[in-house]
């Protein structure tokens, strides 16, 4: 069989040494995309394929993830078209219909019903996930990451409109291990509130009886760069350790904490009045919203009389999920966390939670100032929304997922994404 094909070359490759290359620590081998990326033959079924009317398989995906720029060309254009927007756009009232049977839903969805090996039904993992509109965003990010043996909490914001929060209670309702947060609350930008929603599905997802091993947060425009098989490799290399930016506050930033923020007519503003100084005389870390933390460590945010006191002095400022989740990740005696020397800062480029690309640290190929190269798709309040000529660049990166991606910017990196990382975990059946 074409599996245990796979296993004979895999064995040959580490004897001689050929392809041999080292990915966070755990030696893979690696073959042509033809010979290494073919799904086991009883799962064929599961491919997402150009052959399920997707108005994206105009796309050459495969020349694309080999650099092809006419190909790439072809699809920024056809991208910006009109009719194309319209031909992909799915109304929220379909996700009603269509999950009234939720079998014939996951069934065309095709997605996994089991996990597909030992090491990842061993490894479950918890997600949180924070969104407020866009419901094909929020399905196809929701196939991506589902396995069964996971478990996702899903938090709608309180403002969204009915017909979504309708529709995505209506796909929830497929899964048994997918369900919508028992608290949820009305998300302010730079608020406490963003917070407060992890909050509430870390404490739903921690008191569930799946004994999960590690939580990650995503939103509605996130999508994952790995399969679940590779994410569960990574994570176990971590070895309870967090995966998080957290560094010094930037002199710019300061304002964020040392001035109190209060929310006025559904937005944050500042006031003249100063803070008091953190608790305990913690060093305030800078960081983002995005994390890879460990159970020990979601059991610290809900329990540690510590945290506790740091959450209340955190919820008059600007933006605290850009420094709580650092902060803590910094503070003794919380599992899987450094100490808050300097010599443990981490960049968002060297953890693996998120991979966001910034205009301002953007720049040609042979800029010796840009930390990436220029964003391929549309910038959104300083943050590239990934167009398709950015999907070699993002799988050379080790993070886990990347933000920001938007079917109403660029379909085709999202149907790239979604058909590279379906045929490689297929692959990776055990």
């Amino acid at each position: 069989s074409r599996l245990n094909l796979f296993r004979r070359r895999m064995q040959e490759c580490l004897l001689s040494d050929v392809y041999y290359v080292m990915l966070v620590g755990v030696h893979l081998c690696m073959f042509s995309w033809s010979k290494i990326h073919q799904p086991h033959e009883k799962y064929n079924w599961l491919e997402i394929s150009d052959a399920d009317s997707n108005p994206e398989a105009a796309c050459n995906c495969s020349a694309v993830l080999q650099g092809d720029q006419e190909e790439i060309e072809k699809a920024k254009i056809l991208a910006i078209t009109e009719a194309f927007q319209k031909s992909v756009q799915i109304p929220d009232e379909y996700y009603l219909s269509a999950t009234e049977n939720c079998r014939s839903f996951k069934i065309m969805r095709k997605y996994l019903q089991f996990p597909l090996s030992q090491e990842e039904k061993e490894f479950p993992l918890a997600y949180s996930m924070v969104v407020h509109h866009k419901v094909q965003n929020f399905e196809r990010l929701l196939r991506t990451i589902y396995a069964p043996q996971n478990i996702y909490c899903v938090h709608v914001d309180q403002k969204s409109t009915p017909s979504f929060r309708a529709a995505v209670t209506a796909i929830v309702s497929c899964f048994p291990n997918v369900f919508m947060v028992s608290q949820p609350v009305s998300v302010v930008y730079a608020s406490w509130s963003r917070v407060q929603a992890d909050i509430n599905c870390m404490a739903d997802l921690y008191n569930s009886s799946i004994n999960w091993k590690y939580f990650i947060n995503v939103c509605g425009q996130d999508f994952p760069l790995k399969t679940n098989w590779e994410i569960v490799q990574m994570l176990r290399l971590l070895r309870g350790s967090n995966s998080m930016e957290s560094e010094k506050m930037p002199e710019g930033k300061k304002w964020r904490v040392t001035k109190v923020h209060e929310v006025v007519d559904g937005a944050i503003q500042g006031t003249e009045k100063h803070k008091e100084a953190p608790p305990f005389n913690l060093p305030i870390l800078s960081g983002n919203a995005y994390i890879v933390v460990s159970r020990g460590y979601i059991r610290s945010v809900l329990e540690d009389k510590r945290i506790q006191v740091l959450i209340e002095w955190a919820k008059d400022t600007y933006s605290p999920d850009e420094f709580l989740w650092a902060t803590i990740q910094r503070m003794p005696g919380v599992p899987g966390s450094t100490r808050p020397n300097a010599k443990f800062d981490m960049t968002d480029l060297n953890a693996i939670a998120r991979l966001v690309k910034w205009q301002g640290h953007e720049g040609s190929d042979g800029s010796p100032d840009a930390v990436y190269a220029e964003c391929q798709g549309r910038h959104v309040r300083g943050i590239c929304v990934y167009g398709v000529g950015d999907l070699r660049w993002l799988l050379d990166q080790h993070h886990l997922f990347a933000n920001k991606f938007d079917i109403e910017i660029d379909p085709f990196v999202i149907y790239c994404l979604e058909k590279y990382l379906r045929r490689k975990a297929l692959a990776e059946i055990h």
